[in-house]
């Protein structure tokens, strides 16, 4: 990735881009930081207040963790300027950006910091929905943190393990594994 293929993507000059960005690295950050907030924007589009606890996990693992089966192609958009239902990023890419951008934040100090707030504001996203479960009596967590927490981290090693090809015993979608750590708190 260079500024000039960035500007030419974007079909703009390379000003724009260095005006906007100062350098790749800012440029890097930034997109970062727009391949996460990403999930947040679709999760948040289609959740609604007369959902149930269960209901808004499933929204939520659908956008953080989709099926095998959601690969549908298109052109990567992350923007919402035309609307979120045209954002899109396709399953083969999702999977080759967030290896990009995490096998770097490996070495970088800053994408590591990005990736560390954006982590915490998915776990306390989570975290609501699972109170709200505790309140509404649809749910019964006793440490609504850890729960998230956990439930976080299962969707970030399934991801690395649909990166890397490992299939589950049972030949399913490796959701369901997420899905039925869910269930354990439904009442």
């Amino acid at each position: 990735m260079t500024l000039e293929k960035v500007a030419q993507y974007a079909d703009c000059s390379k000003g724009v881009v260095t005006y906007y960005f100062k350098n790749k690295d800012n440029l890097m950050i930034e997109a970062f930081k727009a391949f996460l907030a990403y999930y947040g924007v679709k999760i948040n589009s289609e959740l609604q207040n007369t959902m149930n606890a269960e209901e808004m996990i499933k929204v939520t693992l659908k956008h953080i963790l989709p099926t095998e089966s959601d690969a549908a192609q298109g052109a990567i958009n992350v923007s919402d300027l035309e609307g979120v239902e045209r954002m899109h990023i396709p399953h083969e890419d999702q999977a080759k950006l967030f290896l990009h951008f995490f096998s770097r934040a490996v070495l970088d100090r800053k994408l590591q910091e990005v990736v560390s707030a954006g982590y915490m504001k998915d776990i306390q996203g989570i975290v609501k929905i699972l109170d709200y479960g505790n309140m509404m009596g649809q749910m019964k967590v006793n440490d609504s943190q850890s729960a998230a927490y956990g439930l976080l981290a299962m969707v970030v090693g399934l991801s690395f393990f649909r990166v890397a090809n490992i299939q589950p015993i049972n030949s399913e979608d490796n959701r369901y594994i997420c899905e039925d750590y869910v269930r354990t708190f439904s009442t």
